[in-house]
């Protein structure tokens, strides 16, 4: 019997002015990381040169391929998106090396249409550098809901602590307004069906932050706990979801709270994040739940003021791959586990 193949994951570099060919050379630069995965780098051989001669590591070197089908086990593969020449400057916010970002994330996206890698990695992107007539989404994330169509929650996973979000990179003051009995329970529903294919966890208990401080104090500081997320929750609940909550947001770190629960849904962006970033700072990892394909990416961004430098620690970065293998290996558990059920035969009268 062969040996089963190590999953090929594809990774978008992000912002060439940035640091994500840096986290990509030195994660990859390690052999064991090539035991686990087959590495697939969308991107071009002389923006690997122009990274790799200014952080000093000449002894590194991919193995360039055409296309992701062609990739090498035990190789750091390369598939040479682009040959010409893209004028890089470390730090700077510029949207000619911005179209080359979406280059690099479009071919990885078309290389899991076709089946050729099995997950993807995205590099941190500079949401300014991006835009442009063809390409008009805030980040990532609602690119891939909108080529795979589907709706995805933004979750955030450390070894001690699964988060995610309601809302996401929406101003404050429209927070309120967006928060809704019918978003809430879908989330949950969402994290509760994310847990079971995902996690294996078929019990895993949701605790949903309130949007209130001391969730509302029964209406004194405010009544949308009592009258939105509550009876979201409750309506959770009833279909079978293990949520809890409101919880007053402002203890529940501190206190080790989340320690009791298997996933966190916070109301908005801060709220959460200043409590998951303050744990598990440089080892967080940004999952797209809910989308047909896996995608992770590091909890940080393209980190412009040191770009170049060779001081980017890559462990975000390589902490998005492992979540990226065992998430791939995860769902394919599932899917096989799911497939060709068997039928429960009725009682013969």
């Amino acid at each position: 019997m062969s040996e089963e193949a190590l999953p090929r994951i594809g990774i978008s570099i992000g912002d060439l002015n940035g640091v994500g060919m840096e986290l990509i050379i030195k994660t990859f630069g390690d052999a064991e990381m090539l035991e686990l995965c087959t590495p697939v780098v969308f991107g071009s051989t002389k923006v690997v040169s122009y990274h790799r001669n200014a952080i000093d590591r000449r002894d590194f070197n991919f193995h360039i391929i055409n296309q992701a089908e062609d990739a090498l086990e035990g190789k750091a593969n390369l598939v040479n998106c682009w040959k010409e020449e893209v004028k890089m400057d470390f730090g700077k916010v510029d949207p000619e090396v911005g179209a080359y970002a979406v280059k690099s994330l479009e071919a990885a996206c078309e290389a899991l249409e076709a089946g050729t890698i099995d997950a993807l990695v995205t590099a941190p992107i500079n949401k300014e550098s991006i835009q442009s007539k063809d390409f008009r989404f805030s980040g990532h994330t609602d690119y891939l809901e909108s080529r795979f169509k589907s709706k995805a929650t933004m979750m955030f996973l450390a070894p001690e602590l699964r988060l995610a979000l309601a809302t996401v990179h929406v101003p404050l003051a429209r927070v309120t307004e967006l928060i809704t009995p019918e978003l809430i329970e879908q989330k949950i529903m969402a994290l509760h069906q994310s847990l079971k294919d995902d996690f294996h966890l078929p019990k895993g208990r949701i605790a949903v932050l309130a949007l209130n401080p001391h969730a509302g104090d029964k209406g004194v500081i405010g009544k949308e706990d009592q009258e939105i997320v509550l009876p979201a929750i409750e309506r959770a609940k009833e279909k079978g979801a293990l949520a809890m909550g409101p919880y007053p947001a402002d203890s529940f770190f501190g206190s080790s709270a989340y320690q009791d629960f298997d996933m966190v849904l916070a109301m908005y962006h801060d709220q959460g994040l200043v409590g998951f970033k303050s744990i598990t700072f440089g080892e967080g990892v940004n999952y797209s739940a809910g989308l047909p394909i896996v995608r992770t990416s590091p909890d940080h961004g393209t980190a412009f003021d040191i770009a170049g430098e060779g001081k980017a620690d890559p462990g975000s970065f390589r902490s998005a791959v492992f979540a990226a293998i065992d998430l791939y290996r995860s769902r394919s558990g599932t899917a096989e586990m799911t497939a060709n059920p068997l039928k429960i035969k009725g009682k013969k009268k």
